[in-house]
């Protein structure tokens, strides 16, 4: 029951999102916490490896070892040996061999995208998102990679590309709005373009698919502290007394 409430709410605020959006509301306000990956929810979900949405289809976080060249998504260079290593890898690279790497798992390959982004390594991680994407693309019936969806949107927000990070976000939130994440870090993007409200009723959203979700309860009260001090600079405005002396303390909170 859960489930089709909260599609259908979401649904609600992509379609009809805009028009809570007030024209020009670009006020300047402190960045949101987002959310570094789903691991949380994913490990606390019915099954730790998969959920299924109603339409049937199933995204789930593959641990098997899928594609042969997975090793070779990352440029790593190769180690340097010297000594007596080193000559035994020269000459044993004058012998014909095989190729002996092993490919990573998928939760492997995440992890190591996730570092990267951590790393400040945007534009490495989205370019090792993107090959990734047109692996799964190349082959069928393997589900959908959350983890990997959730990442793109993350290097993408990282370089600044928010339309295209939300596109992601609200993809997530109407295929799977049980996953409160994607909810949370649509709101982030939200607060980046001023869209208060907007930003307000993902978070609403987030805690509706986990009530004790922490990090989208503290940023539901940035979000409403910034609401609080834009009515009070509107109220000021508009010549009610006391008004500005409470947008400046609210922030001074925000500051904090």
């Amino acid at each position: 029951m859960f489930r089709i409430t909260c599609r259908v709410a979401a649904i609600a605020l992509i379609a009809g999102g805009l028009s809570i959006q007030k024209a020009g509301a670009q006020t300047p306000a402190p960045g949101l916490e987002p959310n570094a990956d789903l691991t949380a929810t994913l490990d606390a979900g019915p099954d730790a490896k998969a959920f299924s949405n109603e339409s049937g289809g199933v995204f789930v976080q593959f641990d098997q070892q899928v594609f042969a060249d997975d090793s070779k998504l990352f440029n790593d260079p190769p180690p340097t040996e010297g000594g007596w290593k080193g000559l035994a890898n020269l000459l044993e690279a004058l012998t014909p061999s095989v190729d002996t790497e092993i490919p990573l798992t998928a939760s492997e390959i995440t992890s190591r995208i996730s570092t990267m982004l951590d790393n400040g390594e945007y534009q490495e991680a989205l370019n090792v998102i993107e090959k990734r994407t047109q692996q799964y693309e190349a082959t069928t019936n393997l589900g959908t990679d959350v983890q990997l969806m959730f990442l793109h949107g993350r290097a993408l927000a990282a370089l600044g590309r928010q339309d295209e990070a939300i596109d992601i976000y609200i993809n997530m939130t109407t295929k799977y709005p049980e996953l409160p994440e994607p909810w949370n870090n649509l709101a982030s993007e939200y607060v980046k373009q001023g869209k208060l409200e907007m930003a307000q009723d993902a978070l609403t959203m987030a805690l509706a698919a986990n009530p004790n979700y922490g990090t989208a309860k503290a940023n539901l009260g940035e979000v409403q502290l910034m609401l609080a001090q834009r009515s009070f600079q509107d109220a000021a405005r508009m010549g009610v007394g006391g008004s500005q002396s409470k947008a400046d303390a609210t922030a001074d909170v925000l500051k904090k």
